[in-house]
């Protein structure tokens, strides 16, 4: 066996349905990477709500002989899992097993193989008509105003890339415009349908919540047809983004675009966020909630973004 590993890290959510779609994804990335390396060692780990941790991930791929493991966040955009949480794991366990070379990847991002993924999806949701339908692609949210710009970016490339004829751009949580917000908004825009895209990668709270919401507002506006597009899952260009994401080690280390991040760089209303030190925040609920603890992928027969 390799001693080159992976470790693809997840949010965790106290929803298994979400937790079960992750592993799936994660098993598509695991097949891949075999055929590409044969040999190579492959485990999940998991912020909170879902074990294996991130820490235990780790040490199952270390136990099994892997003295290099490559982190890959198994998320969408740079926010603070992936500025804070994720280091901080990777340093702590870098600091009790200095042996171990441990690297951590960059997250997905916008980029054209992310681009295809969502456009299939709205295109499987609205195949025709788009200039006289709204699009309102949903973010999780954060409190990092780069992230969220992210999702303002999408919905614009998505408009025009698409023909839709508006787009807007919300929030399940943390940011705003919220769902609930910004489809009444929508709904009174004239348009005779509107599509509502969750920019996840998987189902969980937020994402059921941001479709019963659209069943909510829908309700109030019967003229007007609002239609659930699909979130990402285990679409096969984001299975190439993480194998991307991997391949990335082979040519350096990988970096982050941090031009307007807050933690490197003075940012209007963030100022104080500037060079703030790095620590992880999910210590109490690591782990929580979920019985059963593994230390490779594997699918599971229910069908992050999870949480």
């Amino acid at each position: 066996m390799s001693e080159t590993a992976v470790l693809l890290c997840g949010h965790g959510s106290r929803d298994p349905e979400a937790v079960g779609e992750f592993e799936e994804a994660a098993a598509a990335v695991r097949a891949r990477l075999l055929h590409l390396r044969p040999g190579s060692d492959f485990a999940t780990g998991y912020l909170e709500f879902a074990r294996p941790t991130i820490g235990e991930g780790l040490a199952a791929l270390t136990a099994r002989g892997a003295r290099q493991i490559l982190a890959i966040p198994g998320m969408l955009f740079a926010a603070s899992h992936v500025k804070n949480d994720l280091p901080w794991e990777m340093n702590s366990f870098i600091a009790a097993n200095p042996q171990i070379d441990v690297r951590l990847g960059r997250d997905l991002g916008i980029e054209p193989k992310l681009l295809d993924a969502a456009a299939e999806r709205l295109a499987a949701a609205v195949p025709e008509g788009r200039a006289d339908t709204l699009l309102l692609v949903v973010g999780r949210g954060t409190n990092d105003p780069d992230a969220n710009s992210n999702i303002a970016k999408l919905a614009r490339m998505l408009w025009e890339g698409m023909g839709f004829g508006w787009a807007e751009a919300a929030f399940s949580g943390v940011a705003h415009p919220r769902v609930d917000a910004a489809l009444e908004r929508c709904a009174r825009l004239g348009f005779r349908r509107i599509v509502v895209f969750p920019y996840f990668l998987f189902t969980g709270i937020l994402v059921k919540r941001i479709y019963a919401q659209t069943d909510e507002v829908a309700a109030r506006f019967p003229d007007i047809q609002f239609v659930k597009a699909r979130y990402l899952r285990d679409h096969a260009r984001v299975i190439d983004t993480f194998v991307d994401r991997i391949a990335e080690f082979t040519a350096g280390e990988p970096k982050m675009n941090c031009q307007l991040c807050k933690y490197r760089t003075r940012i209007i209303g963030y100022e104080a966020a500037a060079g703030t030190p790095q620590r992880g925040h999910h210590h109490h609920v690591r782990g929580a909630g979920i019985d059963h603890h593994h230390d490779h992928p594997h699918p599971h027969d229910h069908s992050e973004d999870h949480r």
